[in-house]
């Protein structure tokens, strides 16, 4: 399978594969895959195509374009939009069958205006805030005027509702307060769907357990589970992880340029690296517009030839330079391992990228841009490549 080896994200279909299984194993029910965001980097189309043939009960996306997008490809599983959608799309929400999260009764009551005047129905999830406090029937606020205002739900027109859930703030910590705080939010939830089914309302399917949640607590899975970033094989935090996990995401480039570097000489813009000694540096195809975060001036680690190789100066848009002083035979053309599984030793993972940079893993996978490829792998060989620049 053919393509320009410049700048590329492998994705390991086969860890994908063996997180889904694990995280099915151990909540012991049913998955929800977190699809936001383009699969958080890897490629929404086909980690959806990859997980429906494992056996997946439904799949979450922030927003109606994504949703399109899976529906566009042949999805045609339980796909929930986990935020706002533009009330006046009420009979695309019906016609895709796509489930909408209702957060508010002035968002609900919008929906269903247009939803009855468009003569559809749309299937939707109630979104309760036991303590994230971004979107929700808040709970904490007051508990009976939070569940009159989502039982009064079900009796609106056009609305259909077939689930419940919440989502937790600190469950990927394990600090006291935290574990307190997401303990408590998790007898919130359960006490609203006690009441729910008392009141004489079902709840349909719930759900309230993120990755952190159903690593630490998999006995909340409920109905399912949604898996997010242990999906693709990274921690929720530093506290909260499993050994089982397998990334699932490389970023590779090439060496396009050697040179030798003389006492006194710099390289790159503002001139913050400056050899005092004779060295051998390579420039390196991948820069910031590629996802590898500027941060990394100076900072950041690749690995070629199985060998460690730090950078100098600063990350370019397009380029960067690194000391290959101590790595014999490197030359034009070989392969570089940005970051990702199989680093050398003192070399970059995402995780440690994400640590330099100040930021979480989640943020550098989700922040591979378009140009680059995503090039898909099983049993190490290519199965399909996907360049955003190239299709249509």
């Amino acid at each position: 399978m053919r393509f320009e080896k410049h700048c590329w994200a492998e994705i390991d279909l086969d860890a994908l594969l063996k997180n889904y299984h694990f995280i099915r194993k151990n909540a012991g029910g049913d998955v929800c895959a977190v699809l936001k965001a383009d699969a958080y980097g890897h490629g929404s189309l086909a980690v959806a195509d990859a997980l429906r043939r494992a056996g997946v009960a439904a799949c979450a996306v922030s927003c109606l374009a994504e949703a399109r997008e899976l529906r566009r490809h042949g999805v045609d599983g339980p796909v929930l939009i986990l935020g706002y959608t533009d009330p006046a799309f009420a009979d695309e929400l019906a016609g895709l069958n796509i489930t909408q999260t209702l957060f508010s009764t002035g968002y609900a009551r919008a929906l269903s205006a247009a939803a009855s005047a468009a003569g559809c129905t749309v299937r939707c999830h109630l979104k309760a805030d036991t303590g994230m406090g971004r979107i929700g029937f808040a709970l904490r606020t007051d508990f009976g005027a939070a569940v009159a205002e989502m039982e009064a739900c079900y009796a609106l027109p056009g609305i259909r509702i077939t689930g419940v859930f919440q989502h937790f703030a600190v469950a990927d910590s394990l600090e006291e307060g935290d574990a307190a705080y997401t303990e408590n939010q998790h007898v919130l939830f359960a006490r609203l769907v006690d009441r729910l089914r008392a009141d004489g309302f079902d709840p349909g399917v719930t759900h309230c357990a993120n990755s952190a949640a159903q690593l630490t607590h998999p006995q909340w899975r409920c109905d399912l589970v949604r898996a997010g970033i242990i999906l693709y094989g990274l921690s929720p935090s530093g506290q909260v992880g499993s050994p089982e996990l397998c990334p699932v995401m490389s970023l590779k480039a090439v060496v396009t340029f050697v040179k030798e570097l003389l006492p006194g000489q710099s390289v790159s813009y503002g001139r913050t690296f400056t050899a005092s000694r004779p060295m051998r540096v390579a420039t390196i195809s991948v820069g910031y517009a590629d996802g590898y975060p500027r941060k990394l001036s100076d900072l950041g680690t690749m690995t070629i030839r199985g060998q460690a190789a730090p950078v100098l100066g600063r990350v370019c848009m397009d380029q960067t330079i690194v000391d290959v002083t101590g790595i014999p035979g490197v030359q034009p053309g070989d392969e570089v391992l940005v970051f990702g599984p199989g680093a050398a030793p003192g070399a970059d993972t995402t995780d440690t990228v994400a640590e330099k940079a100040g930021t979480i893993n989640y943020e550098i996978v989700c922040g591979i841009s378009r140009r680059v490829p995503r090039v898909y792998l099983q049993n190490g060989e290519a199965v399909r490549i996907w360049n955003d620049l190239e299709e249509g």
